[in-house]
C-alpha cells in the first residue's frame, strides 16, 4: 500500500483486481490505453499498477511491500517549480512526480523556449522522443521501465507519428501506458496497438455511498451527484472546490440572459475576468447538454446541441491570443435563442436543493 496515494474507491478496486490478474498471468501488453470519464481515478490506478510492477519484494498477495528500495523511490514525490498544470488549472500530476528512475510521467509541461515561458496545451514530439529514449534504457530496479502519458489525447500530430513508432517496436519489460478521457481523439493506428481498459461510472448507490464516506452530507451529495449525472469523482471535486456553487451561478446567468435581464456583454466581461473561466464554460456547456437530454422538441434540441458545440469551441479558442471577453460575448449572445431552455437549466440546478 502506498503512503502517498489515496485509497481506492470501489470501482477502482475492481479495475485494479482485473488488471493485476492480467498482469500476473502475462496478459498485460506493452501498450495500454486506460480510458473512461475524467476525474474517475484512472491516474491513481495506473500509478498503483506501476508500483506493483516495480516492487522487488512483493508480499504473498502480490502487492508492493512498501519497504524495498524500489518502493522507497516510488514514494519519493515532488512537484516541479513552477508546477505543471492542465488547461483547467488542475495539477498535471496530482500526486507529484515519482523519484523512481524507472517510472516517468509525461503530460502538460512548461515551454521554456517561449518568452515568457508558458504552459503547453498539447504533448509535443520532443516529449515523445524522450519517451523513446527512456524506454530504450535498461531498468535500474525491478526489471521494468514504465512511462505514463496523461492525457494521451492531448498529443499533437507530429508527436502521434513518433508515438506510433515506439508502440510498433516493443521491448521486453518496457511499458507505455496512455491515459485518456477522450480516446476517440487518438488516431486509430495508436488505439489499435494498445490493450484497452475502460473505467466506467459506478452504480448510483455505490457512487452515493462513496461520496458519503468522503464526509459529504447526504442531501448535498445527492444534489452534486445528480448535477454530475452520476459521476462521483466530478461530484466530489465540485463539493470540495466550490464547483457546485459555481454551477448554480452559471445557470442563473444563463437564465437571466435568456430572459433578457442580463447583457451578454456584461456577463462576458465578468466571466473573462474570473480565474475559473475554463470551468465556467464547462458548466455552461454541460447545462445545455443536460437540458437537451430532457427535451422532446427537435428544434430546441438542435439549438442546444449547436450551442454546446460552440461553447466547447470557445474553450479551445480561449487558449489562443483571442480576446476572451469578445469571444464570450459572441457565445452568450447566441444563448438568447435557447433562452427558455436556459431558464429550465437554472430551475433544474436550484430545484435539486429544494
Amino acid at each position: 500500500m502506498s503512503l502517498h496515494l489515496p485509497a481506492f474507491a470501489p470501482w477502482q478496486q475492481r479495475m485494479y483486481a482485473q488488471t493485476t490478474a492480467a498482469l500476473d498471468s502475462g496478459r498485460l501488453g506493452h501498450g495500454l490505453l486506460l480510458c473512461g470519464p475524467a476525474q474517475l481515478g484512472k491516474r491513481l490506478l495506473a500509478e498503483r499498477l506501476a508500483q506493483r510492477m516495480l516492487c522487488t519484494a512483493r508480499d504473498s498477495a502480490g502487492e508492493p511491500c512498501g519497504h524495498c528500495r524500489s518502493c522507497q523511490l516510488f514514494e519519493n514525490r515532488y512537484q516541479r517549480d513552477p508546477a505543471e498544470q492542465r488547461p483547467d488549472g488542475m495539477l498535471a500530476h496530482p500526486f507529484g512526480h515519482s523519484g523512481h528512475p524507472d517510472l516517468t510521467f509525461v503530460g502538460y509541461e512548461w515551454n521554456d523556449k517561449a518568452r515568457p515561458p508558458r504552459l503547453r496545451t498539447e504533448l509535443v514530439i520532443e516529449q515523445i522522443r524522450l519517451v523513446s529514449e527512456k524506454l530504450s534504457l535498461t531498468p535500474q530496479y525491478g526489471g521494468a521501465q514504465i512511462v505514463i502519458l496523461d492525457p494521451a489525447d492531448a498529443i499533437n500530430h507530429a508527436a502521434c507519428n513518433a508515438l506510433l513508432k515506439t508502440l510498433e517496436e516493443p521491448q521486453p519489460g518496457r511499458y507505455l501506458w496512455l491515459i485518456s478521457a477522450n480516446p476517440a481523439r487518438l488516431p486509430a493506428t495508436i488505439r489499435s496497438r494498445c490493450q484497452r481498459l475502460e473505467m466506467r461510472l459506478p452504480p448510483l448507490d455505490e457512487a452515493l455511498a462513496w461520496l458519503l464516506s468522503q464526509g459529504h452530507a447526504d442531501a448535498i451529495a445527492r444534489e452534486a451527484l445528480t448535477a454530475a449525472r452520476g459521476h462521483p469523482g466530478l461530484a466530489d471535486r465540485w463539493l470540495r472546490d466550490g464547483g457546485l456553487d459555481l454551477r448554480r451561478e452559471i445557470a442563473a446567468d444563463l437564465q437571466a440572459i435568456g430572459r433578457g435581464d442580463k447583457s451578454p456583454l456584461d456577463t462576458a466581461k465578468r466571466w473573462a475576468d474570473a480565474a475559473d473561466l475554463d470551468q465556467r464554460l464547462r458548466h455552461a456547456a454541460d447545462l445545455a447538454l443536460s437540458e437537451a437530454g430532457r427535451l422532446t422538441d427537435p428544434i430546441r434540441i438542435r439549438t442546444l446541441a449547436t450551442w454546446f458545440d460552440a461553447a466547447n469551441r470557445t474553450r479551445d479558442l480561449l487558449r489562443t491570443t483571442v480576446r476572451a471577453d469578445l469571444a464570450l460575448a459572441e457565445l452568450l449572445a447566441q444563448w438568447r435563442g435557447p433562452g427558455k431552455a436556459a431558464g429550465n437549466a437554472s430551475q433544474q440546478s436550484s430545484g435539486a436543493r429544494r
